[in-house]
């Protein structure tokens, strides 16, 4: 199990890492410049494009909010679009990461301001040590475990049937704070850049 883990989450990273090379390259921006606008360093970017490492969801935030695109633009195939969209449990694909994984509930739908995943974290799961800012509104219901957020310094410790919906723009960081998985629903809502916040609440 655990050896399928790992040559799964090995399959994710090769396929993000191409896929942020040709977003990268579609924008006309350099390995540097791209570190220079999302936050990240050269080093980092240029393992995930090898294939040689796996963004945490924070990583992936930080990129597809400098690249303009959804998150999960990183795992989609081409395919045509849906106006309804049915998932059974357990048939949905996974995006593996190192420390857990997400269901993305809507794939095929156009993008109508609104992304929705299933999220699973294993424990003490958690999402680095820079806050995470980008434009637009998350929100999160916690369905197993716990999870605490801490925006703008302040904790918001998330319980099963507990919820949260805060601006992104906000500094922020989550952790996994149960001794087991945990898992929430998670909705990302972007907003145009016309309706950003100014720039200085960007800056944790």
């Amino acid at each position: 199990m655990q050896a399928s883990r790992k040559a799964d989450a090995h399959k994710v990273s090769g396929q993000v890492g191409e896929r942020l090379r040709t977003y990268r390259k579609a924008t006309n921006l350099s390995i540097r410049a791209l570190a220079e606008k999302s936050g990240l360093s050269v080093n980092t970017l240029s393992l995930i494009e090898n294939g040689k490492t796996s963004p945490s969801v924070s990583t992936l935030h930080q990129l597809a909010q400098s690249l303009n695109i959804p998150i999960a633009s990183f795992f989609e195939e081409e395919q045509p679009q849906k106006r309804v969209v049915y998932q059974r449990a357990g048939e949905r694909q996974q995006i593996v990461f190192s420390h857990g994984h997400m269901e993305k509930l809507g794939e095929g739908m156009p993008r109508l301001g609104s992304e929705p995943f299933i999220i699973k974290l294993e424990s003490s799961a958690n999402s680095g040590n820079d806050p995470i800012v980008y434009a637009g509104r998350q929100f999160i219901y916690c369905l197993e475990g716990h999870i605490t957020y801490m925006v703008n310094g302040d904790l918001y410790p998330l319980a099963p049937g507990d919820s949260l919906i805060f601006d992104a723009f906000i500094p922020h960081r989550w952790q996994n704070t149960a001794a087991t998985n945990s898992r929430a629903l998670l909705v990302l809502c972007p907003i145009e850049s016309a309706d950003k916040p100014p720039e200085r609440f960007f800056m944790p």
